[in-house]
This record gives C-alpha cells, structure tokens and sequence, in this order.
C-alpha cells in the first residue's frame, strides 16, 4: 500500500510497538444492533489496545440521527482513559473492513488529534500476519487528550442539502437502500435529493483492504468528484459514512461528514426525499 497517512500495515504496527515510543492502539470492533464488542476483546486482541465502545464513547444516544457526536466529556475521558495523548501517535482497528475503526479515526481528527491511523485490515490481517496475541483487558492508561472540536468538516442537514447542489454528497449505503427499495433499518426509505449512491463497500479489496490510491482516485471521479470539489459523505446514521469521508482520504481527497446522515435527514417531515437512481436535484 502506498503510504497515504492514514493507514497502516500489521507489520509496520508491529514494529511501531516495539520503538522507543510506541503508537496507543484502539480496539473498536462493534456490530450494528448487537451487544458490545468487549468479550470479543477479552477473548483475543492486539497487546497493548484498549477498547472503546462506539455506542457509549464514540456517539451519543440517539437524537438528531442513530449515533450523533457522543458528549465531548465522555469522548475525552475514555480517550484519556485508553492512553490517548496528543504528543503520541494512534492506531485504531476492528475486525476488518475499518468500518467502525473510521469513526475512531474521524472522532480524533474532529477533536484535534495530530496523528491517528487505521490499520488496514484490522485484526484480520494482523491474525494473517501470524503476529501475537493477547487476551483478557488491558489495563487502563492515562492520557492528556483534551478534544477540541472543529478540526474536520462537519455536515448538518442544511448543509448536507447544500452540498448536494453546489458540490459532490456522497451515500454510502447499499443501491437498495439509496433507491428506496429496502429499508432495513430506517422507517423512510429513499435519498437525499442530488446525492450520488457510492456504497463503502467498493471502497475495499478482499479482506477487507481499502484499493489503493489511484484506484480509489478513479472511482471517485466516476462519480463525479474532481480536484477542488467540495465533497460529502452519509449513510444511515454516519458510521459507515465515516469510512467513505476516510477512504476518500486515503484518495487525498478531503471530505465533510453527515453525522446525523439519513437517520437524521428523515426527522423532518419537511425535508424532501429521492427515489430511484436519480441523482439530479
């Protein structure tokens, strides 16, 4: 992979911790609707990570959208928590495809945080890697990580329809759910009108690797984006969204996130919805 930075490989972590100032390694496996990833962190991980829950420290309950910003405070303290400083390097991971891994990586870089990657193909590669690992929880850490936020692009609803007129919105869900004909999970169906179906599965190879650079730079454009667009990106409630604003990254394309996304759009009868492939506002 070429070095976009923001990713990192199982063996380059690997020597990381092994320097005289190692990386402070976030385990944020998760599963959507599913009880905490915590025993699956008990039962193996990276030695050394701290795990963060994404409901309860990377979001906030649900509102304005299924998984809004989580309250700074309690952002900061897990952070803190888990080592988390702004003088030492980040490295986050789930189980493969940096779905969840992306919100970690985005909430750092909102809040202030000068390095933070993600490992390509998360645990996964590292267990193919055939590097060690350990069991049980890692010890809480203390970190000096105090977020300030503002340091990414944020999107609100007002926005995200803006952006969708006068540069490129990204949706990163499934054709069928960009089209209205499933909703698994939302009560409304459809999409936000001018926004371009751009599923954040395209954005990985076999395992769970992100394309490299210039493929990703190609698909982007196929879609529209050109250097010097302002660009966009939401799902359903803005995790998978933060995959696509952190693959669009590894393009070196800078992007602004819909937090609230779809989940957030539909709370507002007033708010007009897409159906179809159409993407014409």
């Amino acid at each position: 992979m070429v070095d976009s930075g923001v990713l990192i490989e199982a063996a380059e972590l690997q020597a990381a911790l092994g320097s005289a100032s190692p990386p402070t390694v976030l385990d944020v496996r998760w599963r959507l609707n599913a009880p905490s990833a915590i025993d699956d962190h008990r039962r193996s991980h990276i030695p050394g990570s701290h795990f963060v829950d994404l409901d309860s420290e990377l979001a906030g309950p649900p509102g304005a959208g299924r998984h809004p910003l989580p309250d700074l405070e309690v952002f900061g303290a897990a952070m803190r928590r888990c080592g988390v400083s702004r003088g030492r390097p980040v490295v986050i991971y789930d189980t493969a495809d940096a779905i969840s891994a992306s919100r970690a990586w985005w909430m750092l870089r909102y809040t202030g945080h000068p390095d933070v990657r993600v490992l390509d193909g998360g645990l996964l590669a590292w267990m193919e890697a055939d590097l060690l690992l350990a069991a049980g929880e890692t010890p809480d850490d203390v970190g000096d990580f105090v977020p300030s936020p503002g340091n990414a692009a944020l999107l609100d609803a007002a926005g995200a329809a803006m952006l969708a007129t006068r540069g490129v919105l990204l949706d990163a869900r499934s054709p069928e759910r960009y089209r209205g004909e499933a909703e698994p999970i939302d009560p409304v169906a459809g999409h936000i009108p001018g926004a371009r179906n751009a599923p954040a599965t395209a954005n990985l190879a076999a395992g769970g690797r992100f394309l490299h650079p210039d493929v990703l730079r190609a698909r982007f454009a196929s879609l529209g984006v050109h250097p010097g667009d302002e660009v966009g990106a939401y799902c359903g409630s803005g995790i998978t969204a933060a995959h696509e604003v952190l693959a669009l990254a590894v393009a070196g394309i800078p992007a602004a996130l819909y937090v609230g996304s779809w989940s957030d759009w539909i709370t507002d009868s007033r708010r007009p919805i897409s159906i179809g492939d159409q993407h014409d506002s």
